[in-house]
């Protein structure tokens, strides 16, 4: 079965997180994505987190179902080699410093005159304008500047960071977003491609709800509130009698009164004032106090068994053991079992969105520093007495 990308090539010359994220996603939706990487050493993240025969197991995650090629971008020969690439490719993915393809001979002008058709996703911290452009970019720096590092952990405690990239992998996702719908304008509109200029910064920003508004208007700012979510009530963790916690969001109107029936305090349920969400935030310690003091005398297992009988949302905090034996997972496919290089077995995510026609796959193991360079250049016509040379100067 073909992908719905498929036929979309795609130049992936991103590093680490952001940039190789989205050709993660392209390629299991069929796309063709050929990764450039340093020769000698290739991407840094083959050397991030916990290593496998020297290799990272993230990278099995992040480069599956892409094609590597060694180049070094900053030789003549490297950069002619891409122009030769990018004339023949839909996507261009890049998440270098702003300015560093252009010192290449690879900035966009140039490239939209070898290919009026690209799509050039471009993933920096600040954007490719502004005041801050030239300024080195992480994700962590971005959730900090996004508002996402202040609002995470307890009141008057150091804010703390989400235990992931996110803000890497929530640029990521907006780039891809932002490559379907340039595909769709240049399909629709003449065979155009356009710049997709992702800030790591906005990518989070733009998850911020009414942070902004409520600011704007009331002066108000959002502060840390633990596992509590601020305007919202009820929807808290819960200590349960064996010290774990449930979650639970009772905070629709209706789901209160059955939450309310369940832990019996009817009282509460049927009060005018807490009928909506306005007034239950205002009593919102009231409430939490009830929901804790039902949940204390009763195992996390048996809360949740009751919460779920009830059709009042619910659950556990999961570590990755739970996720890892949790039938849902696995009836879903979001856990694949699948073999490293030398036949190691190794669970990895399975593939999201799920799409009814066209599913994503997972097609082909990461590979190899540098397995595809021969295949690849063979397709641009270069001699192999020409790669001999190159190699032996370190070009490829």
């Amino acid at each position: 079965m073909k992908g719905p990308l498929d036929g979309v090539r795609v130049l992936e010359m991103g590093q680490l997180i952001a940039g190789p994220f989205a050709g993660k996603m392209l390629a299991e939706f069929g796309a063709d994505v050929i990764k450039i990487e340093p020769p000698g050493t290739g991407d840094p993240l083959r050397k991030w987190r916990l290593l496998h025969e020297g290799t990272s197991v993230w990278w099995a995650v992040q480069s599956r179902n892409k094609k590597s090629v060694t180049l070094d971008l900053r030789s003549p020969e490297g950069q002619d080699v891409a122009r030769k690439l990018i004339a023949e490719s839909d996507v261009l993915i890049e998440n270098f410093r702003p300015g560093t393809l252009e010192g290449w001979g690879l900035g966009w002008d140039t490239l939209q005159q070898i290919n009026p058709g690209l799509v050039m996703l471009r993933v920096s911290g600040y954007g490719q304008t502004g005041p801050y452009r030239d300024r080195p970019g992480f994700g962590v720096v971005a959730e900090a500047m996004g508002g996402l590092r202040h609002l995470s952990g307890e009141p008057d405690r150091t804010p703390v960071r989400v235990g992931i990239s996110i803000g890497d992998s929530l640029s990521a996702l907006h780039g891809i977003i932002g490559i379907l719908l340039a595909l769709r304008h240049r399909e629709q509109h003449g065979g155009q491609g356009q710049v997709v200029d992702v800030a790591l910064y906005e990518s989070v920003f733009n998850m911020m709800e009414s942070l902004l508004p409520e600011y704007s208007l009331f002066g108000a700012i959002r502060e840390p509130a633990g596992s509590a979510l601020p305007g919202i009530a009820p929807s808290n963790a819960y200590r349960c009698l064996d010290g774990k916690y449930a979650l639970i969001a009772g905070n629709g109107d209706s789901i209160f009164r059955r939450l309310m029936d369940l832990i019996g305090r009817p009282d509460l349920g049927d009060d005018p004032a807490l009928a909506q969400n306005d007034g239950r935030v205002n009593q919102v310690a009231r409430i939490d106090a009830a929901i804790g003091e039902w949940t204390a005398a009763r195992p996390l297992e048996d809360v949740l068994a009751a919460l779920n009988e009830a059709r009042i949302p619910a659950g556990k905090i999961y570590d990755v053991a739970d996720i890892a034996a949790d039938p849902h997972y696995r009836a879903r496919d979001m856990i694949v079992d699948t073999e490293l290089p030398d036949g190691t077995p190794v669970q990895v995510p399975g593939v999201v969105p799920k799409l009814g026609a066209t599913p994503g796959v997972i097609s082909q193991p990461a590979p190899a520093l540098g397995q595809h360079t021969d295949e690849v250049l063979d397709t641009l016509g270069i001699d192999h007495t020409t790669r001999d040379a190159w190699r032996s100067r370190g070009i490829i």
